[in-house]
């Protein structure tokens, strides 16, 4: 299984071509969800537009198998999004053959987890590697015209961990990624995720950006010494108080200029009492991620969060309740797996 992260990346640069020598049978990937904690300049009236911040999540994602079929067919959850992603695919390179899709796991759609750019990478990467197209996942996102804003998904998959891009230029291509860090192994996210609501997607979404005013050069300069000054050094010291309340400040200056679009600052009603009683509990990293509806807190263990999750269930859990799920930061990136022809035929297959 290969791991797109750091200390594989050179490996699989010059093992790939002979990888895809080999005809392929099956391909699985993996691409982890993740969170988008905020921009540092979502007008760029000096630069670069958007510059996101975002990590990695371990434990959600996106996970299929592709693998050769005398028919094409997609099965699992959110089907009609893959084969819709698979069609393009198949288009633009004019595939030959058949392929049988499987779709074992996805992440929740429009509540602000990467649900549509960790598919489209899934799937675009597996038909990709089943074809033997030597297609990175920046091509692939592009193919897609995903990561038009925020290079945070891409980033996810490519290496994971607490990433910062450096904002979209006019070109096709997602942001690149300026700034990456480990996330502290004992460190855990609690998600609150609130199923009756979905955050800005789509036409909503676009529209709601042309909407906004400009946001104040005063505003973006002290978002960024926030990130580069605060949050980047706490997180590399593994200081919890500080980098959560850096990202704390973050989602509070970011969610009150896009409070008009979303309704406040956070679009769940529930998910914001939520949070706030987790604030008056000591919880300073709180926040949503992208639009929302899934809001996040900061813990410095498991132990931490589970005794968070247990009382918060009490009150907000229930049928058609809020959920809640703890994670923790993934410091890797995606995953593909390749199963080439000659091990099908050594295994009887």
């Amino acid at each position: 299984m290969l791991n797109f992260n750091r200390s594989t990346q050179v490996a699989c640069t010059r093992d790939r071509h002979h990888r895809m020598m080999a005809a392929v049978r099956q391909v699985s990937t993996h691409a982890p969800a993740r969170l988008h904690l905020g921009f540092l300049d979502p007008s760029g009236s000096r630069g670069r537009r958007f510059c996101s911040v975002g990590l990695t999540l371990e434990g959600l994602g996106v996970s299929l198998t592709a693998e050769r079929a005398s028919t094409f067919s997609v099965s699992g959850p959110q089907a009609t999004r893959v084969k819709t992603f698979a069609r393009v695919m198949r288009e633009k390179f004019n595939l030959p053959g058949e392929c049988r899709i499987v779709v074992h796991q996805a992440i929740p759609e429009h509540v602000g987890l990467g649900s549509g750019t960790q598919l489209a990478l899934a799937v675009g990467i597996a038909l990709a590697a089943l074809h033997r197209l030597d297609l990175p996942a920046r091509s692939v996102a592009t193919l897609y015209q995903r990561g038009q804003r925020s290079g945070i998904g891409v980033g996810a998959f490519e290496q994971g961990g607490f990433l910062v891009d450096g904002g979209k230029d006019a070109g096709l291509e997602p942001p690149p990624i300026v700034s990456r860090l480990e996330f502290p192994a004992g460190w855990r996210v609690v998600l609150l995720l609130d199923s009756a609501v979905q955050g800005l997607h789509g036409e909503s979404e676009m529209h709601a950006f042309q909407a906004l005013p400009e946001f104040p050069e005063s505003e973006s300069a002290h978002l960024c010494r926030l990130m580069f000054t605060r949050a980047l050094p706490a997180l590399a010291e593994q200081d919890l108080d500080n980098f959560s309340r850096a990202i704390a400040e973050l989602q509070r200056v970011i969610g009150d200029f896009f409070a008009p679009a979303q309704g406040g600052r956070f679009s769940s009603p529930r998910v914001a009492e939520a949070l706030a009683w987790m604030e008056s509990e000591g919880i300073a990293g709180i926040g949503q991620s992208s639009w929302g509806p899934t809001g996040f807190a900061i813990v410095n263990d498991e132990a931490r969060a589970s005794a968070l999750v247990r009382a918060a269930q009490s009150r907000w859990g229930g049928p058609g309740g809020l959920q809640f799920m703890v994670c923790g930061g993934r410091n890797r990136g995606g995953e593909v797996e390749l199963v080439p022809l000659s091990r099908a035929c050594a295994d009887g297959k």
